[in-house]
């Protein structure tokens, strides 16, 4: 069975009540259980991590080398300041897919850019809770083909 982790940055830990208009009324432990059943569904084995600091994130991404065969990922406000998150993706080398529940290139300009979207595979954007169970499809077919 392949080993997906899903990692979830910064403020995310208050989804269900942070801008429900922006972002739904689903906490972040529903979309972990809802991916982890979707994966169980696809034959993979999913584990959650969450953390509000940059470096926390970093030990994560870097431990998973040899222990995961990919990385759903995402960073929150960090997506678009963090050069260490993305240098961690980059070394650990497994393929990774960046997450984002609202479609960040139409909103504020600053969010406009990504820093790691060019260590991961793909970018799913826009489709709230369900951008979670998109993004892990995506890996399991890449990881099956």
């Amino acid at each position: 069975m392949m080993k997906i982790l899903l990692i979830n940055g910064a403020n995310l830990n208050m989804l269900g009540t942070r801008e429900p208009e922006k972002y739904g009324s689903m906490t972040l432990a529903d979309i972990e259980n809802s991916v982890i059943k979707r994966g169980k569904e696809l034959g993979a084995e999913i584990d959650v991590f969450q953390d509000n600091h940059e470096g926390n994130i970093v030990d994560k991404i870097q431990s998973a080398r040899g222990k995961y065969d990919g990385i759903l990922i995402n960073a929150g406000g960090y997506t678009h300041t963090s050069v260490v998150i993305r240098d961690a993706i980059a070394a650990v080398q497994l393929p990774a897919v960046e997450i984002h529940m609202t479609n960040i290139h139409a909103r504020e300009e600053f969010r406009h850019t990504s820093l790691i979207s060019g260590v991961c595979i793909a970018q799913v954007v826009g489709f709230k809770e369900l951008s979670y169970i998109l993004a892990l499809e995506g890996l399991v077919n890449y990881l099956n083909s």
